[in-house]
């Protein structure tokens, strides 16, 4: 059925926006508290990986989101974004993978909802409203 305020590219750039600036802004925290990256090389070193790998914080929530945000490659942008959270889940989440907090919600919430709307954004694109839209 179709209604009248039904609009699949208002959707998408609802979507793009809403998961794109919330993942921004934890880049941005990372850009201006470069302790954030010593933080992930030491993760990294933890589980024998090399710590170089940190930088690719950046691309995860600075490019990828910014990508998603003005529509450029956004389905790239939406997979950065879904590798991005399996990291920071595996690195420094992995004993919040099945916890609840004290109010009975998910631990891992905020990772759980830059999981699958970096996914979302993969599989839907930019749509319409885009600098490229696919």
């Amino acid at each position: 059925m179709n209604l009248p305020f039904q609009n699949d590219a208002l959707g998408k750039l609802t979507l793009r926006l809403t998961v794109g600036v919330l993942i921004l802004l934890h880049g941005v925290h990372k850009i201006f508290n470069p302790g954030s990256l010593d933080y992930i090389s030491t993760l990294l070193a933890n589980v024998n990986l090399p710590q170089i790998l940190a930088y690719g914080v950046y691309l995860g929530e600075v490019i990828a989101p910014l990508m998603i945000i003005l529509g450029i490659f956004s389905r790239i942008g939406g997979l950065l974004v879904f590798g991005n959270t399996v990291f920071a889940i595996g690195l420094a989440h992995r004993s919040e993978l099945f916890a609840f907090t004290d109010h009975g919600g998910y631990a891992l919430e905020l990772q759980a909802f830059f999981l699958l709307t970096g996914l979302a954004v993969f599989f839907l694109g930019s749509g319409r409203f885009a600098i490229k839209p696919d």
